[in-house]
Parts: C-alpha cells; structure tokens; sequence
C-alpha cells in the first residue's frame, strides 16, 4: 500500500516537473522571439528547465528505477497535455 502511494506521488511529481518544464518552454519561445537578445532567452531558460527537471528526477527517484520511470511517465503526460493547451491557445490567437 504504502509503495504504490509512493509511485502515486512520483507521478504527480513527473507531472508538476513536465508542467514546469514545457510551459516554460512555451513561454520562453512567446518571450523570446519578441526579445531583442532571443539567444540569452532560450540559453538561460534551457538551463535553467534542465536543471529544475534533473534535481527533480534525482530527488524522486532516491534510488529507485520504478520511482524513475513512473516520474518519467507523468513528465511525458504533462508534455501531451500542454502541446494540447497551448496548440488550442495558438488555434485562438490565429482565428482572432
């Protein structure tokens, strides 16, 4: 009972780190070709994504290749879940 709590909130937390790490891509391409120096833009949102999803793998995990893996599995929903979002965001903008 308590393991499969635990790959519950492994989950969730895949799905908060994927939130995190491909709405700030979304809004870091918004910014940034608006941005009179895009490169620093993406160079320093690329860090900064990378390194908030890797501490978050590492402190998920704690050792555990299930913990990873499931982790993992809510980052993928979360990108399928915000491609959608922000392609019917986009849909929007074009038709106004």
């Amino acid at each position: 009972m308590r393991e499969m709590l635990v790959l519950v909130l492994a989950l969730f937390s895949g799905v908060l780190l994927g939130t995190i790490f491909f709405g700030g891509l979304w809004w870091t391409v918004r910014r940034g070709v608006l941005s009179n120096q895009p490169a620093i833009w993406f160079l320093g949102s690329l860090l900064l994504r990378t390194f908030i999803a890797v501490t978050g793998f590492y402190f998920v995990m704690q050792g555990d290749w299930r913990r990873l893996l499931v982790c993992l599995l809510g980052f993928l929903l979360a990108r399928i879940c915000v491609v959608r979002l922000t392609s019917s965001h986009i849909t929007q903008e074009g038709a106004a």
